[in-house]
């Protein structure tokens, strides 16, 4: 006397489910890379007891060999002065955050002081928290 048993299990895999976790993987992933802005260039920043929020202003940037840079773009010293005039002309309260590596000489921090006090733009000393 031979049982049947009334369910069969079927061998067959159904992508379908599969294809929709993935593609809301997909999506989650680019609508969170969109979220993420990059800070500019990397710099060692000095530590203080405080950390300097990051509000999206316009950062200026000081890496080590004397490099400066506005966002991501590198300008020559010269020049960094003319180009915060017109990323800042017309604001309301001008504005920009520096960013300088640790190691860098006094000397070219204080350089950028000076244009923000010719030009009455308020700066910002980032620093990372200890």
């Amino acid at each position: 006397m031979a049982v049947k048993g009334r369910n069969k299990v079927s061998p067959e895999f159904n992508m379908s489910s599969m294809t929709d976790i993935v593609f809301l993987l997909l999506v989650f992933f680019i609508i969170a890379s969109t979220m993420i802005s990059p800070n500019g260039v990397d710099v060692l920043l000095p530590k203080s007891s405080t950390r300097t929020p990051n509000k999206g202003q316009v950062a200026v940037s000081i890496q080590p060999g004397n490099k400066f840079f506005i966002g991501q773009r590198e300008v020559k010293f010269e020049q960094l002065e003319r180009n915060l005039q017109s990323m800042l002309e017309g604001e309301e309260n001008p504005a920009f955050v520096l960013k300088s590596d640790e190691t860098i000489e006094v000397q070219y921090v204080v350089s950028v002081m000076e244009i923000a006090n010719r030009n009455k733009y308020k700066m910002v000393l980032a620093t990372r928290g200890k």
